[in-house]
């Protein structure tokens, strides 16, 4: 028998296992050591990481089982958090104050108005009317505009003077408007709670008149309809207007003053459509009854055009507006538009205000265009001269509209329900040879609605309405609310 050392392949053997014992040893080794570094180790975290928390008692919060307390979150934007800045005139105070009461909270809303001069005050408007203060002496500013006046640069002003007042705590927005322009408060609100106050916002809308915006600027907020300033961007406008208004001697009016300074700090006109300007002459039925899908915010230029209800003044046209608007804010003038097959009339429905019927079948499209029952404010101009789409207002007696205004508005509060009733306003010449049903049989409009206050945080969309069934004679129920699934206004 040959001896084992003798053997090559015994050698090779030996010696791979010799070596695979002493790899296992190192690698158990090197294991055993690595685990004695890393208790160390973790121990000594444990003593650093009690000294940290000893310093920094928030980081706790990672260990313990309770979960942080949630970020602060401001209130949402309501009529607290503006303040309102309204120009006005001593020549008309005795006249316009009374547009401002219409729509002033004394107990809920802050804002001053800027005058000319001293006027005479009643002791009975003080508590009802925001404070008055006579605009500083603007002497110093040059003004060239050969057909404007330079009681532009005082109320262009108007917004850095209220600011340096003082007393501006929480106040997010500084609203500009004048002292012939009625605010919807509670739809300013909604339009600027969408919008974060603490950052650089002019929010506002165009003229109705295109040669207007061709003449100034589509891109200007126009101060009558009234305009929003977030606050940090009113401190900058503080800061550099004066400055900037010693650039501009030729512009006409405080609106384009405002709209340079914009210019010169980079901030767009961002447009909310429920701010009017109403740069228009006559009835404002088509365009009232016409609303765009938006809040309405802000009605202007009151002593042009006529009072919006007839056989009444002005100011007793738009108290008329009060109940609706109490009610239910966020519906006002909405319109809804639907069809009474039966007897081929079609039904508009512009709620707080006034309703319409038609003879015959007439598409959405064209329902929701205003009809021309309004001048332009350049009298010379035809159709083509408004910003915005129109449709004429039939002279044909057949094709003209049964007007129904609103007339009493009552709330159930058991059913939630709002109960707007309009009555028709009976016209000269108001037969038509035509064999259909005739709506002046029809002379009362009862409009049912619930209250929605969330209407403007969801997507836009108009209203539906639907005919119901009614027992009285002479006249028609409507249900007017959120569309159903499926609805639509069709024409067959």
């Amino acid at each position: 028998m040959k001896s084992s050392q003798n053997n090559p392949e015994s050698f090779h053997t030996t010696w791979a296992m010799t070596k695979l014992m002493v790899f296992s040893l190192l690698i158990f080794l090197t294991y055993i050591s690595y685990s004695i570094k890393f208790v160390s180790h973790s121990s000594n975290c444990k003593e650093k990481q009690t000294l940290i928390f000893t310093h920094h008692p928030q980081s706790i919060a990672i260990f313990n089982s309770d979960p942080p307390p949630p970020p602060f979150e401001s209130p949402k934007t309501n009529i607290s958090h503006i303040i309102f800045g309204i120009a006005a005139s001593a020549k008309l105070w005795n006249q316009r104050k009374n547009y401002i009461k219409l729509w002033w909270k004394p107990d809920r809303m802050r804002g001053v108005v800027w005058l000319d001069k001293a006027v005479k005050t009643r002791s009975e408007d003080e508590p009802i009317l925001p404070p008055l203060k006579i605009s500083s002496n603007t002497t110093k500013f040059k003004y060239k505009n050969p057909k404007g006046h330079r009681s532009a640069i005082r109320i262009s002003r108007i917004i850095s003077e209220t600011l340096r007042l003082g007393g501006t705590e929480g106040v997010r927005w500084f609203v500009m408007g004048d002292d012939d322009t009625v605010f919807v408060a509670d739809n300013l609100v909604r339009v600027l709670q969408k919008y974060d106050h603490e950052q650089f916002y002019y929010i506002g809308s165009s003229s109705e008149s295109h040669l207007q915006n061709i003449h100034f600027s589509y891109n200007m907020a126009y101060g009558g309809g009234g305009f929003a300033i977030s606050y940090p961007l009113a401190k900058e406008l503080e800061k550099m207007q004066d400055r900037c208004i010693q650039r501009y001697p030729g512009l006409y009016g405080s609106d384009d003053r405002i709209h340079a300074c914009m210019a010169e700090l980079g901030v767009p006109l961002t447009k909310e459509p429920g701010f009017h300007q109403f740069d228009v002459y006559g009835s404002l039925f088509g365009l009232l009854t016409a609303h765009p899908i938006a809040p309405l915010v802000s009605l202007h230029h009151l002593d042009v055009v006529q009072p919006i209800f007839p056989n009444a003044n002005r100011v007793k046209a738009l108290e008329r507006l009060k109940g609706p608007m109490e009610l239910d804010s966020a519906g006002l003038m909405q319109q809804s538009i639907c069809y009474d097959k039966r007897r081929s009339w079609t039904i508009s429905v512009s709620w707080g205000y006034a309703v319409q019927i038609f003879r015959g079948i007439f598409s959405v499209r064209d329902m929701e265009m205003p009809a021309r029952t309004f001048l332009n404010w350049y009298q010379r101009a035809d159709y083509t001269g408004y910003a915005f789409n129109t449709r004429p207002f039939s002279r044909n007696t057949c094709q003209k509209p049964f007007p129904y205004y609103l007339s009493n508005t009552t709330h159930d509060p058991e059913s939630n329900r709002i109960t707007t009733v309009y009555v028709l306003n009976r016209t000269s010449n108001m037969t038509c040879p035509w064999k259909m049903a005739d709506p002046s049989r029809i002379h009362t409009v009862q409009v049912h609605k619930r209250p929605d206050p969330n209407l403007w945080t969801k997507a836009p969309r108009r209203n539906c309405c639907r005919i119901l069934p009614s027992k009285k004679t002479g006249t028609m129920i409507i249900d007017v609310g959120v569309c159903n699934e499926d609805e639509v206004v069709e024409l067959r």
